[in-house]
């Protein structure tokens, strides 16, 4: 399967999970975890930095039009596109760090939750005052890095299972390190 099919297929997974079951989800501080955007750094760091960014744009700009879509067309796009690109640019270390996933999907979602909130802020959007940042970021935060391993998982072990080749039983061989090519 192409990396771009199974990009799109991950992207499209995350937003329809987004909207119909995470965003219902009654969690404290109202406040849901971004499995978009933990998407698009799972994917930036299989594909690499081009594609990353290519990914976090296509991501964005999805979930800038898809209900309920409350703000600025483009703000996600920018902000994902970001993001790909800058957790792209570290894939090429993920051999010399297992966690190295789970760390650039903790400094992703800080990032791309601080974004979102600057961008916000420059265009004037209300929600993103001081106050509501300040009580708003933390539990954004935290709710991705629990969210993160199922996701980063996920995407890992799909990506990894498309591309490796089976032997002549159709068995997996035994899983190696996932890098960016």
């Amino acid at each position: 399967m192409s990396r771009n099919v199974l990009a799109s297929i991950v992207i499209v997974a995350a937003l329809i999970l987004q909207v119909t079951v995470v965003n219902r989800l009654p969690l404290p501080g109202s406040v849901v975890p971004d499995l978009v955007l933990l998407a698009v750094v799972a994917l930036a760091l299989v594909n690499g930095s081009l594609r990353g960014l290519v990914a976090g744009f296509c991501a964005g700009l999805a979930a800038d039009i898809v209900p309920p879509a409350d703000h600025t067309i483009g703000r996600y796009a920018l902000v994902f596109c970001l993001i790909g690109y800058l957790c792209g640019s570290v894939a090429v270390e993920m051999n010399r760090a297992p966690l190295l996933p789970f760390v650039m999907v903790a400094a992703g979602a800080l990032a791309g939750s601080v974004l979102y909130a600057l961008v916000g802020a420059m265009l004037g959007d209300p929600r993103a005052r001081w106050p509501v940042v300040s009580h708003v970021l933390p539990l954004q935060v935290f709710y991705d890095i629990v969210a993160s391993p199922f996701v980063v998982w996920a995407v890992l072990r799909l990506t990894n299972r498309a591309e490796r080749p089976r032997d002549s039983a159709g068995l997996d061989p035994v899983p190696g390190f996932y890098r960016a090519r």
